[in-house]
């Protein structure tokens, strides 16, 4: 779970990943949405398929890259863990309110 958590903690795989859950991108188009090198972004999605967090798939010339939903659904659900469960004993409702 280190790499995921390593992939996770720069801003930029962050701002990759909020790309793809709109679409899926070739790796030409999500590095039209930065100002950096495209071979800095290559090491991004490297980064990114390694921590498993994206799947990368060859169409023709190009790679399409999408979010791999399940291990995002397994890292939401381990976090989700910690959190405390709230119980509600009681509820009173003020009679205006209603």
């Amino acid at each position: 779970m280190n790499i995921l958590f390593k992939a996770l903690n720069d801003p930029t795989r962050r701002e990759i990943l909020e790309l793809l859950k709109d679409k899926d991108l070739n790796a030409g188009d999500i590095a039209e949405q930065f100002n950096m090198s495209k071979p800095s972004i290559s090491h991004h999605l490297d980064l990114l398929k390694q921590a498993e967090l994206v799947v990368a798939i060859k169409k023709g010339q190009f790679i399409e890259y999408s979010l791999n939903m399940t291990v995002m659904d397994e890292v939401l659900a381990w976090i989700l863990q910690f959190k405390p469960e709230v119980q509600i004993s009681k509820v009173e409702i003020a009679p205006n309110k209603l």
